[in-house]
């Protein structure tokens, strides 16, 4: 089989992410050939005075003005282009320049203050790609993720969950166990959102009217689906091996057991893109921009991840 081709984009280029591509990059010698879409001058920046690095291609913009650039700023300029490195490697994830995308992490104030909505990485893709639904899957070495809801006020999780969303998220969690990590037989829990999944209705009902409804519509199509279940008791069965993915309702359901198993090893995985697309699980971290100090950890497993689940997916 042919090497895969990962297109990875710098992000913000005042934030870590060019750093972070450039320290994963040179521990990633033959894995596979790597473009880099961003700004050279800045990702020379970053390099400073470690030695250059071979095996990949960097696609210029040069969309910085070199004046009066600085790291660690939040600014319109900045937002403006990394979404151009976003534009530039989906271009080339349609003319099959590349074969999958990690992403740096980008500024969602920069972004909005350039004028443009952007919600986020995950949003953003799926509008470009014309995708009819997408989910955002988490992982690390112990553990995988699939979210209900996203970026929303807790107070707004319960009337967000519908049945629906549930049995898409759970088919396509289904589908990329199988296609991207070659699992045959996917086992999969879904937790309850309520303490010790709400006692059979003593204190909340969406277990057992929108979740119950769905796990017994689903098992139609998966065989070894499993809840609602106690959220503590899921998540203590999965990291012991007993399920290969938990179904979250909310970002830190997930989000905490992940970072405390695996605080810098963490992965976001998006499902329901024509191809594979994943990102570190950290943001700009503009406090330690130009700092050299920045764990590239998370970003080499992103770009391990999107190496192995698109070589899996080739292989179906």
């Amino acid at each position: 089989m042919a090497k895969i081709r990962v297109g990875i984009t710098m992000g913000d280029p005042s934030g870590i992410g060019p750093e972070v591509v450039f320290k994963s990059l040179s521990g990633q010698k033959s894995r596979a050939e790597f473009v880099v879409i961003g700004d050279k001058w800045v990702f020379e920046k970053t390099r400073g005075q470690r030695p250059e690095i071979k095996g990949y291609r960097f696609v210029d913009l040069g969309n910085i003005n070199r004046k009066n650039f600085k790291c660690g700023k939040i600014r319109p300029e900045y937002g403006r282009a990394s979404v151009e490195y976003l534009d530039a490697a989906v271009d080339m994830i349609c003319s099959k320049e590349i074969d999958c995308l990690v992403t740096a992490p980008v500024s969602k104030e920069a972004i909005n203050l350039s004028g443009m909505h952007f919600s986020g990485h995950t949003e953003y893709l799926k509008e470009k790609s014309g995708s009819k639904y997408i989910v955002m899957m988490l992982l690390n070495e112990k553990l995988k993720f699939s979210l209900i809801t996203r970026h929303i006020a807790l107070k707004d999780v319960a009337s967000n969950i519908k049945s629906s969303d549930l049995i898409k998220t759970a088919l396509l969690t289904n589908e990329a166990l199988k296609g991207f990590f070659s699992i045959d037989s996917p086992r999969i829990a879904v937790c309850g959102l309520n303490p010790h999944a709400s006692d059979n209705g003593l204190f909340g009902n969406e277990e057992n009217s929108l979740l119950k409804p769905a796990v017994k519509k689903l098992k139609k199509n998966i065989k070894y689906i499993y809840g609602p279940l106690p959220a503590d008791s899921a998540i203590k069965d999965a990291f012991c091996g007993r399920f290969d993915c938990v179904i979250a309702l909310f970002h830190d359901q997930a989000l905490i057991p992940l970072k405390l198993s695996s605080p810098s090893g963490g992965v976001n995985l998006t499902l329901g893109l024509p191809y594979v697309r994943t990102s570190p699980l950290h943001g700009t971290a503009f406090n330690i921009a130009g700092k050299n100090i920045a764990d590239p950890v998370s970003m080499i497993e992103a770009i391990k991840s999107a190496i192995r689940c698109t070589s899996n997916q080739k292989k179906a």
